[in-house]
């Protein structure tokens, strides 16, 4: 399926889903995946802990991140694709990275596991039918289908990618 399949296109999520091109969403997770990141990797190791402004992640953080949010993002579609309608909540995603040590973690562990976390969130997805990527649930009090949870995966990732090679490559 693809982006233009999406029936409700849920507020917040949308910055992220609409980054990406009206393309198969196996084909946007892979391309937004961690093969963006490794393409930067001598940047992201001369750049270091650096941050562009007070308060900002560092790129390991933002790694960690996209990691974690992953799989946040993974869970809940494993849970509404099954068709519970538990209503998930929110995560705060700044308590996440406070409490990652991202800072004392090897880069090339890191985007080593972002790759194999990407390539596990293909399979998952690659074993949903169309009834179950349609479905929806609530999250972060807003209605979502699976399908939007794929693509918001995908673009989350161009989102901060974008983020680093327009701030922090400059540094």
């Amino acid at each position: 399926m693809k982006r233009s399949d999406i029936k409700i296109m849920p507020v917040y999520f949308d910055r992220y889903i609409n980054l990406i091109e009206d393309i198969e969403l196996k084909e946007a997770l892979e391309k937004s995946g961690a093969k963006i990141l490794e393409e930067n990797k001598k940047e992201l190791i001369e750049t270091g802990d650096k941050v562009y402004a007070e308060g900002k992640w560092t790129l390991k953080e933002i790694i960690q991140h996209l990691i974690d949010s992953e799989r946040v993002f993974s869970y809940r579609a494993l849970r509404f694709a099954r068709n519970d309608k538990t209503e998930l909540p929110g995560y705060d995603e700044n308590v996440f990275v406070m409490e990652s040590k991202a800072g004392e973690r090897d880069i090339y562990d890191m985007l080593y596991e972002y790759d194999l976390l990407r390539k596990s969130t293909v399979c998952l997805f690659d074993s949903f039918d169309e009834t179950m990527l349609g479905r929806t649930g609530v999250c972060f009090d807003k209605e979502i289908s699976v399908l939007a949870l794929g693509f918001t995966m995908a673009g989350h990732t161009l989102h901060h990618t974008n983020v680093i090679r327009e701030k922090y490559f400059s540094l």
